[in-house]
């Protein structure tokens, strides 16, 4: 309780600095945010830029590696209704010109936009291996012009090319146990959560003749770290001979062999090699040993933990979203998404649930955009996961308002659409002969892609593969829509009006084919009469259900619980709540069955884990991002908050609660911060706050309690009239709202 305190105090402290302010904060280029440092293997130097060329130690900057970088900042706070009309840029290779106001490379202008993410430059090509610095002030209201930026600096790569995404360096954490236990010579240590690291520890000897064991690991078992954790769940044990005197050891992790495979993603040598543990022991050592002596070095991509927070009554949901953001940071070692420890490759599916959970817990689109586009280059086996890189490309723009990673690899993309796996029936098969060496050369794969509904196979509720397999389909025609909006951003106006077309007929043939009409539900392929969740909850979440079957097949989806592995759990969870299940959905949030989010911290682990429990897979990890889908379903669905213009130019906010009574969120944008809050203050009456961000606007959705309806809304003390158009059953249609923050109060009455 006392760290959500501190994280509340952090945050707002924060708001009120960024409030205090009359410039643009939050500086991005090409959606990195620490271009200006200079680190020395993970940690912050003293070095700034010019500093570089002086080092005789190897150093470590993030790099821009784009001809013609974007920038984006965030628009100081003006107040309600504070929106950019304009803005000045100005870039320089010189620190000393830029101090002045003055772009020698490239001056903007003002320029009357309310533009301020992922704004191109527009001057001649930069140049590799080099410093530049960039400024903006923006222009709000009547022309009121803000003051300078801070400079923002960055350094080139060594090749540029027009586009190309860049990614930030990877650092340490250092950290100390939390709790310290000794018996019978024998040293334990907590640090209270895993994480990727390395072990340092201070020993003294006497005589230069004493050896320890050094044991690291994630589990624990009788106040001892187990040795024989089962499934992939780490261990490793170390022998160390001291020298005379007291000196700090470096503890080399073993490489492992799996996970460093050539087809893994490996660790860069200024961070060496990492291992999951949480806890630590010495052994055989009788000298004393205090908490400042044992230090871990934690490596993860840039994380701020300030920026996000959820807090509410019910404590089972809260220790599931804190569980779910650390996973985020945890995970992140590799500076790309990877599937876990174990195998440590990228999977389109774990990238996709990875993208949305780290999206809702900081500002930071850099990790998924380099993750997308490597696994363009490097695909992956599953039929379904060849055709989310479509979804996760999408999802990028939409986050950062950025197309020029859509643009680039539109042909790519066109290829994953599947489209040439489509039979004489009009849908697509992986079975039936069409998969031949051009059409695996397209997607960049070099064998024979399969169908996999869910994972590992005993999650798939009983699902009957056959040659045309609904859940594949499903995918396919959410890709046939998702291209035909690519095709629209990118201007293409005959392959757009193409995509439209094709998913059209998909919709089509996908229910003539696959809809039960007797029983009124979708079963799993062509040639079978089995319905399993994964067929119906796909067809749902992909809005291939017609209204009038709707309910039917969210009864069914909702008889069959928890069928699904973890990753099936964030397609049930967009069904349920999408649905009109979310009651439902909540239950399963913060249920404390066995398959359950809980039931991973019940487990031991502070990491998302790779499935339900070990049971249903017996070779898990214990650090797996897929497994963390309550961190987008609580930002996404519970707080309620979307972009519905990309860049969160606008947004959709529309919240789902029902057993909860209380809800405090902070929800991360690339235009800054939302601030969420909702308190129930009797059966028929709560009071609901948003507060904004610069440069946006909100459609809002109040909630509507079941059996309810609203008789009168207060905003800020004042009475107001509802909008008019959209009504739900769940929720009332306030209208658009401007940044700022807005208090509504909200009378109920029975129906």
């Amino acid at each position: 309780m006392r760290r959500r305190g501190c994280l509340l105090v952090c945050f707002v402290l924060v708001i009120f600095c960024t409030y205090a302010q009359n410039k643009p904060t939050g500086l991005m280029t090409d959606l990195l945010k620490n271009t200006g440092e200079v680190f020395i293997n993970g940690y912050p130097s003293t070095l700034d830029h010019e500093g570089i060329d002086s080092a005789i130690e190897p150093v470590q900057t993030a790099k821009i590696l784009s001809e013609y970088p974007s920038f984006s900042w965030i628009v100081p706070n003006k107040g309600k209704n504070t929106l950019q009309s304009g803005y000045r840029i100005i870039l320089s290779d010189s620190l000393h010109l830029i101090q002045k106001g003055e772009g020698n490379v490239w001056d903007s202008g003002t320029v009357n936009s309310g533009r301020s993410v992922s704004v191109a430059y527009r001057g001649r090509s930069l140049q590799p291996r080099k410093v530049y610095y960039w400024r903006v002030k923006a222009i709000t209201g009547n022309s009121e012009e803000s003051d300078w930026s801070d400079i923002k600096s960055f350094r080139t790569g060594d090749e540029l090319k027009p586009y190309q995404s860049s990614s930030e360096v990877l650092v340490k954490s250092v950290e100390h146990p939390v709790l310290c236990s000794t018996r019978d010579d024998n040293w334990f240590f907590d640090f209270g959560k895993a994480s990727f690291g390395q072990l340092l520890v201070r020993l003294t000897s006497e005589t230069g003749n004493d050896t320890v064991i050094v044991n690291l690991g994630e589990k624990v078992r009788d106040g001892r770290v187990d040795s024989r954790p089962g499934g992939t769940i780490r261990y490793q044990s170390y022998s160390l001979a001291l020298l005379k005197g007291t000196h700090l050891y470096r503890i080399k992790v073993h490489k492992d062999k799996r996970n460093t495979l050539e087809v893994a993603v490996k660790m860069p040598a200024y961070i060496g090699e990492v291992v999951p543990f949480r806890y630590a022991e010495v052994l055989h050592y009788g000298n004393k040993l205090d908490k400042e002596d044992v230090i871990r070095e934690s490596v993860h991509y840039p994380f701020d933990d300030s920026t996000s927070f959820f807090r509410c009554d019910n404590d089972t949901l809260n220790q599931i979203w804190e569980m779910s953001k650390y996973t985020m940071k945890a995970t992140s070692f590799t500076g790309v998404y990877v599937d876990g420890d174990r195998e440590r490759i990228p999977y389109e599916a774990d990238i996709l649930i990875n993208q949305l959970s780290h999206y809702s817990v900081d500002r930071e689109y850099s990790i998924a955009r380099k993750s997308l586009e490597y696994i363009l280059k490097k695909p992956t086996w599953p039929t379904e996961w060849i055709l989310q890189a479509i979804l996760i490309a999408w999802y990028d723009y939409m986050y950062t308002g950025d197309a020029r990673s859509l643009e680039k690899n539109y042909p790519l993309l066109k290829n994953r659409s599947l489209m040439q796996l489509k039979t004489s029936k009009g849908l697509i098969s992986t079975t039936t002969g069409l998969q031949t060496s051009a059409f695996l050369q397209s997607i960049n794969f070099n064998k024979p892609i399969q169908d996999i509904v869910d994972w590992p196979g005993e999650e798939r509720d009983g699902f009957v593969f056959c040659d045309h397999n609904a859940v594949v389909n499903a995918f396919y025609y959410e890709a046939l829509k998702i291209m035909e909006q690519i095709a629209r951003v990118l201007n293409k106006q005959e392959d757009r009006l193409f995509y439209a077309k094709a998913h059209q007929e998909v919709y089509k043939l996908f229910n003539d084919t696959f809809f039960d009409p007797k029983r009124k539900l979708y079963t799993d392929g062509d040639t079978t009469s089995h319905t399993s969740l994964h067929a119906n909850m796909f067809a749902f979440v992909f809005g291939l259900v017609p209204q009038q079957h709707s309910q039917g097949v969210q009864d069914f989806i909702k008889s069959r619980g928890m069928a699904c592995s973890v990753y099936g759990a964030q397609f049930l969870m967009d069904a349920l709540y999408n649905g009109g299940n979310g009651a439902y959905a909540e239950e399963l949030l913060a249920s404390t069955g066995e398959r359950s989010w809980y039931n991973m911290i019940r487990s031991g682990s502070t990491v998302a884990l790779e499935a339900w429990d070990i049971k249903y897979k017996p070779n898990l990890d214990w650090n797996h991002a897929w497994g963390a889908v309550p961190a987008n379903t609580i930002a996404r669905y519970v707080v309620g908050i979307k972009p519905s213009a990309p860049g969160f130019e606008s947004i959709e906010i529309k919240p789902h609660v029902y057993s909860l009574t209380s809800v405090e969120s902070a929800v991360p944008t690339i235009r800054g911060n939302i601030l969420f809050t909702y308190k129930t203050i009797n059966n028929d009456e709560y009071e609901l706050s948003v507060e904004i961000p610069p440069n946006t606007q909100a459609e809002l959705y109040l909630p509507i309690k079941s059996g309810k309806r609203v008789r009168e809304v207060f905003l800020d003390g004042k009475k107001i009239t509802f909008a008019k158009g959209k009504k739900e059953p769940e929720h009332l249609y306030v209208g658009r709202i401007t940044s700022g923050k807005q208090v509504y109060r909200v009378m109920l009455s029975n129906r």
